[in-house]
């Protein structure tokens, strides 16, 4: 008598999905499949394979040399676009377990969006917009993040990019899809595993940057404890581990518990937040009727969304961050460093087009316009490349 197998094959899995996620989820079944049609994996869905060409590719490498806030130099324990994108894939899971959606599909579309941001966080990117509107075009890093798996990784014979799931490429213009040539029609907003990577991305990026200006000591707590989000979070961990553990008024001196303290109270901020949008999602779907992909493609507006005091709440810590951190003078000067670095070698390239690497001259000879190979070429290198490259020219 042959024995069993213990290991599912993919269409166990698809049966699996189709079986237990939500009427309303993108299913790998109903996936639109790929650009170029290759045959199926015999034990990964679609968005499995997807997630395992983003992690293996090189651009995801690069990713933890780029700047989130920091430059990537400034200290080995501030976020990076590596550990960012790692962090909004875990929220982006953990949500998407909750209500059914398809977590595999949400962490694609979480480790590829930032694949196309520039060096130097914001500042890198506001410095290409700048260049490039010169020469009639913009740079947007959601958009280049689609053009660097359509276009610019090159590790398969046959064709150019990592050839993903049409959801996959759908979900990185996140923003106003609409706008841009998707595969499927949304209404106004994407598939829901979309609209649950873009709010996890703004989870991880409020919430760790509070992490990483408290630790910087750019943020004070007398500063933070002003904001109502906070409060909530604060009283709670307080409640939990007073009086045995965390003395609110003895923080000051005692640094290590200080920072325990701390990752307790972000910790908490973040099961705050995910908790709303949860509530308010899970609302939003029922009182819309949303019993369908189809509906879920043909609503107008976005399904998944925070309560309005939660909104709230957020945009006062955001316009803070904004004042008191990002703009900050100590983050500020490395970012119009930056700035500069990518100014300097855009102008240099589009000078000399022939010293590009092989791969990008390959892109002028077949025809694409210069400044866009220069853009792609700067937008791909890290901090420190950047910055060695600039002193040697």
């Amino acid at each position: 008598m042959a024995a069993h197998s213990l290991v599912k094959s993919a269409e166990q899995l698809r049966e699996e999905e189709d079986r237990f996620l939500a009427p309303y989820a993108m299913k790998s079944s109903k996936s639109l499949g790929r650009v170029h049609t290759e045959p199926e994996d015999p034990f990964r869905l679609p968005f499995q394979r997807d997630r395992d060409r983003i992690i293996h590719c090189r651009s995801f490498r690069r990713l933890q040399a780029k700047t989130q806030v920091f430059v990537s130099y400034f200290g080995d324990h501030y976020r990076d676009r590596l550990t960012h994108s790692m962090e909004v894939s875990q929220i982006a899971r953990d949500i998407c377990r909750n209500l059914g959606l398809n977590e595999d599909l949400a962490e694609c579309v979480s480790l590829a969006h930032d694949l196309g941001h520039p060096p130097f966080g914001h500042g890198g990117e506001q410095a290409l917009d700048e260049v490039m509107r010169a020469y009639g075009l913009h740079f947007e890093h959601n958009e280049q993040s689609h053009r660097v798996i359509e276009k610019l990784e090159k590790i398969y014979p046959a064709f150019d990019g990592l050839n993903l799931s049409k959801e996959v490429l759908d979900g990185l213009l996140k923003h106003n899809p609409h706008q841009y040539r998707t595969y499927v029609n949304f209404m106004t907003s994407p598939h829901l595993e979309a609209q649950v990577m873009d709010l996890a991305d703004e989870i991880a990026y409020i919430n760790h940057d509070v992490d990483d200006g408290i630790r910087a000591e750019i943020i004070s707590l007398a500063d933070i404890r002003k904001f109502a989000i906070w409060q909530e979070a604060e009283t709670s961990v307080l409640e939990k581990y007073r009086p045995a553990v965390f003395v609110k008024d003895d923080l000051a001196n005692d640094p290590e518990m200080r920072r325990r303290y701390v990752s307790r109270v972000i910790s908490k901020m973040i099961s705050l937040m995910i908790s709303d949008l949860l509530t308010t999602t899970s609302a939003n779907l029922q009182e819309n009727d949303i019993t369908s992909l189809e509906k879920v493609r043909m609503h107008k507006g976005a399904l998944v969304a925070f309560s309005a005091p939660m909104r709230a709440k957020q945009q006062k810590l955001r316009e803070f961050l904004m004042r008191n951190f990002y703009l900050n003078p100590k983050v500020e000067k490395h970012i119009k460093h930056g700035k500069k670095i990518i100014k300097k070698l855009f102008a240099y390239y589009m000078r000399h087009p022939k010293l590009l690497p092989f791969d990008y001259s390959k892109m002028i000879i077949g025809g694409e316009r210069v400044e866009i190979v220069v853009k792609d070429y700067v937008a791909g290198m890290t901090d420190h490349f950047a910055e060695e490259t600039a002193k040697n020219i």
